[in-house]
């Protein structure tokens, strides 16, 4: 470690990174910057270091989380307007850790408003330009902590993964992302989206990093009822031979530049000795309509809170007790939000619960026990993140079903609770990233990233 060979100091860090930051600007990746907070606990890192006393893994490293993250360092918004005046009085467990051992931050990360999006266009601070491509998308709802990891802002940063917000980002800007097993890492202190599929991960440079942050933050917590017993440190390296590939992801709707990109890394993986088996997987194609059924219908069920009452933005425009949710809510929530509020509440009304919300939920156990018979003839599934590289800004914003057509491949695996590695394939012939994803059955986190090092 450079900061405790005493080579570079912690100070110096935290300065370059946010001298970065300030440089990529145009690109507005942060939605605010740390810059008192992450100078003072660089020079106590410093300060301990010159006394010769032991400091964590991640001393002086400067990194990034995405903004809902609760923290008393800066407003958690979400990006949205109807959270922007909220200070946190509690830190997020996955933070507290990271920086237990003795990480930096340096900002918050901009995101689609309450993590609703595949572009972080949805956000009420703009959007993030792709760190590839100033006309294209960031990808989403994670684009911040995508781009500011993808310009070497910082080494590492946080983000949630819904339906694909970490590994779709990191495929669009050429770096690694990880969604873990559901509940390998605690939810408590992170702004909620859809409590049964919601994912704490990383972006990285290399799956090293990852595997250590993974080692830092997995685990139990009093706080979040969902988490596991951590298996991470404990758990076994399966040796990988077996590749899966789903045939039903070979269509018209992939892009040539995906489609290229799978079918070098299958050559490769072959030159390799690892065997290829094409799994065929037809309830895949529900995944999409299942998730966008379940999904709003825990956003409307965690969004009620947001009322104008009790925290966050209240309208100005009130006249009585209605008023004032109705026209906090109005003004505060962003189109996407409302749209997703408005699903989900006609999903779980009584007229259509049983037709949509438990005929989906139904679907869902199809889609889980389809994976587990795929992981009895194969280790591992190769398949591309999303069907095209990073869009052009402004091309689906108008388009909600085409925008939600982006997420048909990262989908499934948060309904089936399974954890999933974006793995950087190289660029396109038009220059973009293109990136791939790894998925393993449940608790075989370890052997993803593991698989990733040596494919690297």
């Amino acid at each position: 470690m450079k900061i405790a060979n005493k080579t570079v100091t912690a100070t110096q860090l935290v300065k370059d990174a946010l001298e970065k930051a300030k440089h990529f600007e145009e690109y507005n990746i942060f939605t605010f910057l740390n810059e008192e907070g992450a100078l003072r606990k660089a020079a106590e890192i410093d300060a301990k270091i010159a006394k010769g006393e032991k400091v964590g893994k991640l001393a002086g490293v400067p990194y990034a989380f995405k903004d809902n993250f609760l923290s008393p360092e800066g407003p958690t918004t979400a990006s949205s307007k109807i959270l922007s005046p909220l200070v946190s009085p509690i830190t997020a467990t996955a933070i507290k850790k990271l920086e237990a051992e003795g990480a930096i931050m340096i900002g918050r990360t901009n995101m689609d408003s309450f993590a609703h999006g595949s572009s972080t266009e949805n956000s009420y601070f703009g959007p993030t330009l792709n760190s590839a491509d100033k006309t294209r998308v960031a990808g989403g709802s994670s684009g911040g902590s995508a781009v500011a990891v993808a310009l070497d802002i910082v080494e590492f940063a946080t983000g949630t993964d819904t339906g694909g917000s970490i590994r779709q980002p990191a495929s669009f800007n050429g770096i690694y992302g990880l969604k873990p097993t559901y509940g390998t890492i605690s939810r408590y202190g992170v702004v909620a989206m859809a409590s049964s599929t919601d994912c704490i991960g990383f972006f990285t440079k290399t799956p090293d990093d990852m595997d250590l942050l993974m080692s830092i933050t997995a685990g139990q917590d009093a706080n979040d009822l969902t988490t596991l017993p951590d298996y991470y440190e404990t758990s076994e390296i399966k040796e990988v031979k077996k590749v899966g590939i789903i045939k039903e992801f070979d269509n018209d709707s992939v892009s040539s530049e995906l489609k290229s990109a799978l079918n070098k890394k299958v050559d490769q993986l072959k030159k390799q000795g690892y065997e290829i088996v094409e799994l065929s997987m037809p309830a895949l194609k529900y995944a999409l309509a299942v998730y966008y059924i379940i999904v709003p219908a825990e956003i409307a069920s965690n969004l009620s809170r947001y009322d104008g009452i009790r925290y966050g933005y209240r309208s100005d425009n009130i006249t009585d007790l209605e008023s004032i949710y109705t026209s906090s809510r109005n003004e505060g929530f962003m189109d996407e939000n409302k749209r997703r509020i408005m699903i989900g509440n006609f999903v779980l009304s009584s007229g259509f619960y049983d037709a949509y919300y438990l005929k989906a939920q139904k679907a869902r156990t199809l889609i889980i026990k389809e994976y587990e018979e795929a992981f009895k003839k194969c280790d591992v599934i190769l398949t591309p993140v999303a069907p095209n590289q990073a869009f052009k800004l402004g091309e689906k914003i108008n388009d909600p079903v085409s925008m939600y057509l982006e997420d048909v491949m990262s989908v499934p695996i948060n309904l089936a609770g399974l954890p999933g590695l974006t793995i950087p394939a190289g660029t396109g012939e038009n220059g973009l990233p293109t990136g791939l994803q790894l998925i393993g059955p449940r608790r075989s986190d370890k052997t993803l990233i593991n698989f990733a090092k040596e494919l690297a």
